[in-house]
């Protein structure tokens, strides 16, 4: 990452270092949050990862290099994607992460996009004949759709699982893993998410990788490219806010959350439903 201007090089090093420290102690001492940040998580794909207590992957890289920015602390705990959502809608979460944009949402706090996402129709290989549309997949009887519970596309994929539900071919899920398990073990026909967050999670395991030449892909004529990125909850001091999504604002400006994404997904793996702002469509 002998004197230089008549300064001895020892004199020079240490009063170098002795500046730095002053100065990101001065940063800190400006922007440091009034608390600790409360980011309730659960594995989503290579954009959360949990293991043995520890959390890692894109979003908590991202939150680490904006603590050492300034000075805000985050406070990871891991819980179910459900338990996410509802933490964040009662104030109990200070940041939901990541999150596709949706009205719902936008009730409880400031949203800040970090890259465009799209969630298309997904499954394992087969013969079947294309589905285009929810609309078509809500008429498609035949077909049995698994979901997590938590996620959430937006009304139209709001209004499919309320129609699934009616007709009970709706198997509901506590994560991507158990939704992986459903289409290997033919519980479940297809699956409706961000093609990046489900093999995300095949890349995690040795035994399921290989199921990562057998999805099948399928584009919904409602659910287009649109926003993903962060939530910061209106529970958090107005100051807070401010210096969050300063910092925030300015990773996704710099490229710096496509560039950490790019480190965890292999080439490949991401490209279909994952783009950075301002990318063509």
């Amino acid at each position: 990452m002998s004197t230089y201007f008549g300064w001895p090089a020892a004199r020079f090093a240490t009063g170098w270092v002795l500046g730095l420290m002053l100065a990101s102690a001065a940063q800190s001492a400006a922007a440091d949050c009034s608390r600790p940040i409360r980011v309730p998580v659960a594995p989503i794909g290579m954009s959360v990862v949990t293991s043995g207590g520890e959390v890692g992957g894109v979003y908590p890289d991202l939150l680490r290099k904006v603590s050492a920015e300034t000075g805000c602390q985050f406070e990871f705990v891991v819980v179910p994607r459900a338990r996410v959502e509802a933490m964040f809608a009662a104030s109990g979460a200070d940041v939901l992460v990541p999150a596709t944009r949706t009205s719902q949402r936008d009730l409880h706090g400031d949203f800040i996009p970090m890259m465009k996402a799209r969630p298309m129709l997904i499954s394992l290989s087969s013969d079947r004949s294309p589905v285009e549309s929810l609309a078509e997949l809500g008429e498609r009887r035949e077909l049995r759709v698994a979901v997590v519970r938590g996620f959430d596309y937006g009304e139209p994929y709001q209004d499919l699982l309320r129609t699934l539900k009616a007709q009970r071919r709706l198997v509901v899920e506590a994560d991507v893993a158990a939704v992986v398990r459903a289409l290997e073990r033919n519980l479940a026909d297809v699956t409706v998410m961000a093609p990046s967050i489900l093999a995300g999670t095949l890349l995690q395991d040795s035994k399921t990788r290989p199921l990562l030449d057998r999805l099948r892909l399928e584009a919904m004529a409602e659910l287009t490219w649109t926003d993903s990125g962060i939530y910061l909850s209106r529970h958090l001091p107005a100051k807070d806010r401010e210096v969050l999504s300063d910092a925030l604002e300015r990773n996704s400006r710099s490229g710096t959350v496509w560039k950490t994404l790019q480190k965890h997904y292999p080439a490949g793996s991401y490209e279909e439903g994952l783009k950075a702002l301002g990318a063509p469509k």
